[in-house]
């Protein structure tokens, strides 16, 4: 439970300036503008995501969770996009027809670091759910390979009140 609460200590300090800009629009624009909006962006996002332009899909990714963050969706999905989608269009674009191992690895890494902070962003807006824990379960345990990490996540998740069944015999079976 400590390393949890010193975990959304430093998400809540990671994400300060992304929180502060989030309260400005919140002020700007009234709540049921900010869905409809949040929406809006949120297809551009995807069809930055279909366009495969790195760049403005995570500007947008960033942007949306600003606008509105309270859908996890946005959050997660996001992050999903970040940390698999984006390193795999990385790895396609390289000249060469075979990425060596060490290249591969380190863009993976970049990628789910990234998608991680975006993930430790949402708990600053979310602490306690289930659901952002497991997703950063699945980077740790998918992308970085790291079991020791991954089941710590788990473990969160599963003790977290919107626990689902699965995260405690995820973390059981890691």
């Amino acid at each position: 439970v400590r390393k949890a609460g010193a975990m959304r200590e430093r998400a809540a300090g990671a994400g300060e300036p992304r929180l502060a800009a989030a309260r400005l629009l919140n002020v700007a624009i009234p709540g049921g503008l900010r869905a409809l909006v949040a929406d809006a962006l949120w297809l551009k996002v995807y069809v930055a995501w279909a366009a495969r332009d790195q760049p403005r899909t995570e500007r947008l990714i960033r942007l949306v969770s600003m606008v509105d963050d309270r859908p996890l969706e946005y959050w997660i999905n996001g992050a999903r996009i970040i940390a698999s989608d984006i390193a795999e269009w990385r790895l396609s674009s390289t000249e060469a027809g075979a990425v060596p191992a060490e290249v591969r690895r380190q863009i993976v890494e970049e990628q789910a670091r990234a998608a991680l902070g975006h993930l430790a962003a949402a708990g600053a807006c979310h602490p306690d759910r289930a659901a952002i824990w497991v997703e950063m379960g699945n980077i740790q345990l998918y992308r970085r390979r790291d079991l020791a990490r991954a089941a710590e996540c788990y473990r969160q998740a599963a003790e977290s009140p919107d626990a689902p069944l699965f995260a405690a015999r995820i973390y059981a079976e890691l």
